[in-house]
C-alpha cells in the first residue's frame, strides 16, 4: 500500500503527466501534418495542367529524347554549375532577317537592316549555350528512363515541361544567333532554277538540325559544322529539283494559261443549234411527214420536254419495229428528213435541197 503524498506516489504522478503531454503533442503534430497534406492535395488538384500541356507531356514521353552527352552532366551540382556561369550572353537581334520581304509585300522596297555589329559568340560562350541546351534534354531523357513507361504524376509533368521550355529557349537562341550563316551560304550558292525562298527554307531546317546534332566537346566552332550542313542541304535540294525537272520539264504559269473561251463559245453555239432544230421539229417548220417526224423524234430524242419516252435515242432497228418497217427503210426516211431540216436551217427551198447519200 502506497501512502498519500509519498515519494513513490509523486513519481507515478509525474510519469502520468509526461505521458499525457507526449500524447497531446503527438496528436497536435499528426493533425498539423494531415492538415498540411490536405492543403497540398487541394492545391495540386486545383492547379491541374492545361490540355495543350498534357498533349506536350504525352509527346515528350512517346519519343525517346536525343541529346549530346558530356562528362559535365554527371558531376555533383551539375545543374547549378551549368546554369549559373558568369558568362554574359546577350540575345540576338533578328529584326534584320527578312529574306523574303520583297515577295511578301508585293514588290515594295524592303526596310533597311538595322545598323550595328552582329552578335558573335566566342568558343566559351558557344560551349556554355550548348551545355545548357543539352543538359535540359539530358534531364528529359533521365525522367523518361526513370518512368520506364509508367504514367507520371503532376510534379513530374511540371518538371518535364520546365526542362522542355529550357531546351526550346536555348535552341532558339543558338539558331537565331547563327541565322546569318544561312543567308551567307545561300548567296554563295549558284543553283539553276532553284527559288531563293526554297533555298533559305532548306538552310533554316539544316541549321536547326545542326543545333540538335552539334557536339561542343570536340572543340570545333559551331559555324564550321553548320556551314557544311547547310551546303549539303543546298546540294540535296538542287539534286531533288533537277530530278523533278527531268520528270516534269514544264510547270504551271498563270501568264501562259490557255483560255477556254473558244471551247465555251463552240459549246454555246452547239446548244443554240440544237435548240433551233428542236424548235423546227416541234413546230414542223420543215414540213415533215408523220413518219419522218416519228423517225427524227425517236432517233435523236428531240421530243417534248414532258414526253420522256421521246427523249430517248433508239437504234434504226428499234425505230423500224415501232413504225413497222425495216431498218434500211428507216435510214432512208431519216436521210430525207435530215435533208429537209438542213434546207430549213439554211433557208433553202426543199426542191433545191441536196441529196444526202446513204453512206
Amino acid at each position: 500500500m502506497i501512502c498519500r503524498n509519498s515519494p513513490l506516489e509523486r513519481r507515478s504522478a509525474r510519469n502520468k503527466r509526461s505521458r499525457n503531454s507526449a500524447l497531446s503533442a503527438s496528436g497536435k503534430k499528426d493533425g498539423a501534418v494531415a492538415s498540411k497534406a490536405r492543403k497540398k492535395s487541394g492545391s495540386s488538384s486545383s492547379s491541374a495542367l492545361r490540355e495543350e500541356d498534357e498533349r506536350l507531356v504525352h509527346g515528350l514521353l512517346v519519343e525517346p529524347q536525343d541529346f549530346m552527352d558530356s562528362p559535365e552532366f554527371r558531376k555533383r551540382g551539375a545543374a547549378r554549375r551549368i546554369y549559373k556561369d558568369d558568362l554574359e550572353i546577350g540575345l540576338p537581334d533578328v529584326s534584320w532577317y527578312r529574306p523574303l520581304l520583297d515577295g511578301a509585300t508585293g514588290g515594295r522596297k524592303r526596310a533597311a537592316p538595322r545598323k550595328g555589329k552582329p552578335l558573335v559568340l566566342t568558343a566559351e560562350q558557344e560551349r556554355s549555350l550548348f551545355l545548357k541546351f543539352n543538359y535540359a534534354r539530358f534531364m528529359i531523357a533521365k525522367i523518361q528512363t526513370r518512368l520506364d513507361g509508367r504514367s507520371p504524376n503532376l510534379k513530374t509533368k511540371r518538371e518535364l515541361l520546365e526542362w522542355n521550355q529550357t531546351a526550346t529557349r536555348y535552341r532558339e537562341q543558338i539558331a537565331e544567333t547563327n541565322l546569318a550563316l544561312v543567308l551567307a551560304m545561300a548567296k554563295r550558292t549558284r543553283l539553276i532554277d532553284v527559288d531563293f525562298g526554297d533555298l533559305v527554307s532548306e538552310g533554316n531546317m539544316a541549321l536547326m538540325r545542326s543545333v540538335d546534332k552539334f557536339d561542343c566537346e570536340r572543340g570545333f566552332k559551331f559555324s564550321t559544322y553548320a556551314c557544311r550542313a547547310i551546303l549539303k542541304a543546298f546540294s540535296r535540294h538542287g539534286m531533288k529539283m533537277s530530278r523533278y525537272r527531268q520528270r516534269f520539264p514544264m510547270e504551271f504559269d498563270p501568264a501562259f494559261e490557255k483560255s477556254d473561251h473558244l471551247a465555251n463559245t463552240r459549246a454555246q453555239n452547239d446548244q443554240e443549234c440544237a435548240d433551233e432544230v428542236r424548235h423546227i421539229v416541234l413546230n414542223n417548220d420543215a414540213d415533215l411527214s408523220d413518219v419522218e417526224l416519228a423517225v427524227i423524234e425517236h432517233r435523236f430524242g428531240v421530243g417534248n420536254e414532258a414526253d420522256e419516252p421521246l427523249r430517248r435515242t433508239l437504234t434504226l432497228e428499234q425505230v423500224g419495229q415501232i413504225i413497222g418497217v425495216t431498218k434500211e427503210r428507216v435510214r432512208q426516211i431519216q436521210n430525207k428528213a435530215l435533208a429537209k431540216l438542213k434546207c430549213t436551217l439554211e433557208d433553202v427551198t426543199p426542191r433545191e435541197a441536196p441529196v444526202i447519200s446513204r453512206n
